[in-house]
């Protein structure tokens, strides 16, 4: 007996793009359908505002569908949009004004590491961190939150090893002094 499995690959994925470069429509909602789920759930754990998350994934995908006739099979389908959505999310978290500071709340007890970046909100962390630009704070998320190492938040970022290794030293420099 063979088992089908109705799982996308990634030559499925490949295809999908190939044919959004196209302008075939069904083809971006076959990507969407696959891929808008996840990446909400990883925008989720970047930013609390259900709206800023929203407006960065539409972003996201008509992103997909202006750049897709240029997409050359690289890496994962999954890892370039990804990219592109964090950019997104960067982008709109640029227009938002940084967190109000909360001075009288409770200690907090153990949080789970995908809660992280939405407690650091309150804290003088949060602060700290939200004060940092846009692109320290995604080399930020990206090795510390994440676990990344710093040539693989390069190829989600999109930045040299380099570049993520400067702002990593500059962001852990500017926390430091914020937190002192």
């Amino acid at each position: 007996m063979t088992l089908v499995s109705d799982a996308p690959t990634e030559t499925d994925d490949v295809e999908l793009v190939r044919l959004v470069g196209t302008g075939d429509r069904d083809a971006l909602v076959a990507l969407y359908s696959r891929h808008a789920g996840w990446l909400t759930l990883r925008l989720s754990r970047r930013c609390g505002d259900p709206d800023t998350i929203d407006t960065a994934l539409q972003d996201t995908f008509l992103a997909v569908w202006k750049q897709a006739s240029g997409y050359r099979p690289t890496g994962e389908v999954g890892a370039w949009m990804w990219t592109i959505a964090l950019r997104r999310l960067i982008d709109q978290m640029r227009k938002r004004p940084p967190p109000e500071p909360i001075d009288d709340i409770e200690p907090m007890g153990a949080v789970i590491a995908d809660e992280v970046p939405l407690a650091l909100g309150h804290t003088d962390m949060g602060t700290a961190f939200a004060s940092l630009e846009p692109q320290l704070q995604a080399v930020m998320a990206a090795t510390a939150l994440d676990g990344l190492t710093n040539s693989d938040a390069a190829a989600l970022l999109g930045v040299p090893v380099g570049t993520v290794k400067s702002r990593l030293s500059r962001a852990r420099a500017l926390l430091r002094e914020a937190l002192q």
